[in-house]
């Protein structure tokens, strides 16, 4: 993938005029004319060049205007008056939606791809923009830019003459998909896979999720494509739905009658090789990860590169080139007593099913000494929370598991349904859990960290990393 700087553009090329701004948002220019070559809402992230948009909100971002110009902002869009070049505006957020409106306009030669799902469209995504980036002139979400926020950010950074874009887009509650699918108008859509995610803000439960999770639907060009997982229970469902809005549906799966079929998932001490059938072209290709929801994503992925005008070889040689994320997978080799260690960050977000297919993962990949999964809560799962915790011993089990690290009051569950020989140590937080922990990882052990982000599993990735770079440093 092409590193993009934090305000999201690829040269330093204006982005956006005061002018510009002004014309998209109403605003007016006052202090000053300016150019800006990217654009961020948080202070801490500006890259030089960037047009900071001063959000209201628990914190009022016009308090941070004079630390963003300090750190090289161009310019400042506001609703009240600060001190440097600015745009002026009744209402920042309405702004920011406005300004990403008038760069999916004024782009008319791209393409525009969104994604969603229950498990898997970080990934998709970034596949995605993977690809696109590939054939040169990409754009797409950065991170998990998925939100109220996120899309028109995402949308708002995107140049003039970009050539295909790619969209994440999530979802807590109903009729947050909605307005955002309405915002990037895509050509294609792709929905990973429903399941039991954020069902406590449904109340009947799934089949709720679903529902929002069409709602992706709302915003499809005429003659638009939904790509729909064959495999998942809501196929049928979300089926009708994309049909209603007249999209060509494009599956995978599976099943013999898909476009995107998924033929074998072989993991492998590094990842995986994933043998396929797309539009009836076998293709065989490299994978960095070992989890089985990697194949299904992967065919995905290629499938809405293909919508987005992207042929297939370079598709195929861009997924194969991808490097997982912090959090989503990520793997590396950190120093040990006695050697190094295998280190499989998974911590940036978990679900019952993305648990199970990370342990499940974590059991396929070689090691030299033990599989050890460290777990954080899973939150958002309602009132069966304790019930779907517990359940994962199932998955530890078939995996055969030597280990389990547990950490939280809903983990607590897990811990006490597992049996004795797998048990490690659980702790009601992540700091009482890690001394436990790094006392037990030795050489050749490989140690997958899985959680839901408020739960900080991310917080013993860290430690963990950081307590060896220390101890090689000391030579300990």
């Amino acid at each position: 993938m092409v590193d993009l700087p934090p305000g999201g553009t690829r040269s330093a090329r204006p982005l956006w005029t005061s002018n510009d701004i002004a014309k998209a948002t109403g605003g007016r220019i006052a202090g000053g004319e300016f150019a800006a070559t990217g654009v961020s809402i948080d202070s801490r992230d500006i890259g030089r060049g960037d047009l900071f948009v001063a959000l209201t909100g628990a914190r009022d971002g016009h308090d941070f205007a004079p630390l963003a110009f300090a750190a090289g902002a161009a310019g400042v869009l506001a609703s009240r008056e600060v001190d440097g070049p600015r745009v002026v505006v009744e209402d920042t957020f309405a702004a920011l939606q406005a300004l990403a409106t008038a760069a999916r306009d004024r782009a008319a030669g791209a393409v525009r791809g969104a994604v969603t799902g229950s498990v898997g469209k970080t990934t998709v995504t970034q596949l995605v923009r993977a690809g696109l980036d590939a054939l040169g002139h990409g754009h797409g979400s950065v991170k998990s830019y998925n939100n109220h926020l996120g899309v028109p950010l995402t949308l708002a950074r995107m140049p003039a003459d970009t050539r295909g874009a790619i969209f994440e887009i999530g979802m807590n509650h109903a009729l947050e998909i909605l307005p955002l699918s309405q915002m990037v108008c895509p050509h294609a859509v792709a929905i990973t896979t429903v399941e039991a995610v954020h069902v406590e803000n449904f109340a009947d439960g799934e089949a709720g999720v679903a529902r929002a999770k069409a709602e992706i639907f709302a915003g499809l060009e005429p003659d638009g494509v939904a790509i729909l997982n064959a495999d998942n229970r809501w196929f049928d469902l979300l089926r009708a739905a994309a049909l209603e809005k007249g999209a060509r549906i494009v599956a995978f799966g599976a099943g013999s009658d898909v476009e995107g079929r998924v033929v074998d998932f072989r993991p492998d001490a590094i990842g995986a090789t994933v043998s396929a059938l797309v539009d009836g072209r076998a293709v065989v290709f490299p994978v960095s990860q070992s989890a089985r929801h990697w194949g299904p994503m992967s065919v995905c992925a290629l499938l809405m590169l293909r919508a987005l005008r992207v042929d297939l070889d370079t598709a195929v040689m861009a997924i194969s080139n991808f490097q997982p994320l912090p959090g989503r997978g990520a793997v590396r080799r950190v120093n040990c007593r006695g050697g190094e260690f295998i280190l499989v960050d998974e911590s940036y977000n978990a679900s019952p099913v993305s648990v199970a297919a990370a342990v499940a993962a974590l059991g396929a990949r070689p090691a030299e000494g033990r599989r050890i999964a460290v777990l954080t809560d899973m939150l958002e799962l309602g009132a069966q929370s304790r019930t779907r915790h517990a359940e994962l011993a199932g998955a530890v089990e078939d995996a055969k598991i030597d280990a389990v690290f547990c950490a939280g009051p809903l983990m607590a569950s897990l811990y006490a349904a597992l049996p004795a020989s797998r048990r490690g140590a659980h702790a009601m937080s992540v700091e009482d859990l890690y001394p436990n922990l790094a006392r037990e990882i030795g050489p050749g052990d490989v140690v997958m960290i899985k959680g839901s982000h408020d739960s900080r599993a991310s917080w013993i990735v860290d430690r963990l990393v950081t307590s060896a770079d220390q101890t090689k440093l000391e030579g300990r």
